[in-house]
């Protein structure tokens, strides 16, 4: 299901270079001050995975050597980051993905959750749910929940964080629930990891027909386990077909730089490039699984 009724909708990126708020205070300042940069010129502002872990120095009241301390901190402050964070999108009135944080659940597992918030600082959340070894062998965050959809005045949207963007069923759910653009805000410390996520991101959106807008932590945070080292730029990819750009780039941010990246998408082009494109990746997807592949014989 594809929304052309819906309008368009002005996104904003940003590429966040990791600082170090004294508070959750701070923080919540800094956030009001980068949202209102982006207001103007967007509807939707999203910032990368994790980007409120810049925090975890403060919290733990010096520079974070030890990954399990720094989670800990993150986890006991949740609560009130998400809290600056609400307020930080009514106060702007703006829609708001303010990255992910790790929250810990019902059950005691400690998950990797991205809320999005309205103006008027309603919020849903979507979990991250294929973890990296890093956050299972040396972080301790679990597997959040499976895929789902957000409603918002623009159509219906999917979030997948960093990794989940590397799995095409993970998308594909999403997509087939209605979503025409997928947000997948992330954090990675080296170039290769940024273009897993870079090259994933585009193959999802040749694959279903659809929007695929990323954005990275940037910068170095020597004060942080987890946010050392940050590589990456903002994009946005869409299908790779008439009416789009020849290599599906609709729009990019520079390496590694502290920046906002902008860009309007129609939900209505998704629509008819399913309809009447050169090619229909989203309609030709395979609807049942193959037969179980057997070596071939050699005559």
């Amino acid at each position: 299901m594809s929304a052309p009724e819906a309008k368009p909708l002005r996104l904003g990126l940003l590429q966040y270079g990791v600082g170090r708020p004294g508070s959750v205070a701070e923080f919540g300042r800094a956030l009001e001050a980068r949202l209102e940069e982006g207001r103007a010129r967007a509807d939707l502002l999203v910032l990368p995975e994790y980007a409120c872990v810049e925090l975890g120095a403060a919290l733990v009241g010096g520079d974070v050597t030890d990954e399990q301390t720094e989670l800990a901190a993150m986890v006991a402050a949740a609560p009130e980051i998400l809290a600056a964070m609400r307020e930080a999108a009514r106060s702007q009135r703006v829609w708001l993905l303010p990255g992910t944080l790790p929250m810990r659940c019902e059950d005691g597992r400690v998950v990797n959750r991205a809320p999005l918030i309205t103006p008027d600082g309603r919020l849903a959340f979507q979990d991250k749910r294929a973890m990296t070894r890093f956050e299972t062998e040396r972080w301790g965050v679990s597997q959040g929940s499976d895929p789902g959809v957000f409603d918002t005045p623009w159509g219906r949207i999917g979030i997948s964080v960093c990794y989940d963007v590397e799995f095409p069923k993970h998308v594909r759910v999403q997509v087939q629930e209605g979503a025409w653009l997928v947000l997948a805000p992330s954090c990675t410390d080296t170039v290769a990891g940024f273009n897993r996520v870079r090259i994933g991101a585009a193959a999802r959106a040749m694959e279903n027909q659809c929007y695929v807008a990323i954005t990275p932590t940037v910068g170095q945070a020597p004060w942080s386990a987890a946010l050392d080292v940050n590589r990456g730029h903002a994009a946005v990819f869409g299908p790779v077909d008439r009416g789009f750009p020849e290599d599906g780039v609709l729009a990019r941010g520079a390496l590694d730089a502290d920046q906002w990246v902008f860009c309007t998408l129609d939900p209505a082009r998704i629509a008819e490039v399913r309809q009447d494109g050169q090619v229909r990746n989203h309609r030709d997807w395979p609807r049942a699984p193959f037969a179980r592949p057997m070596p071939a014989a050699f005559a």
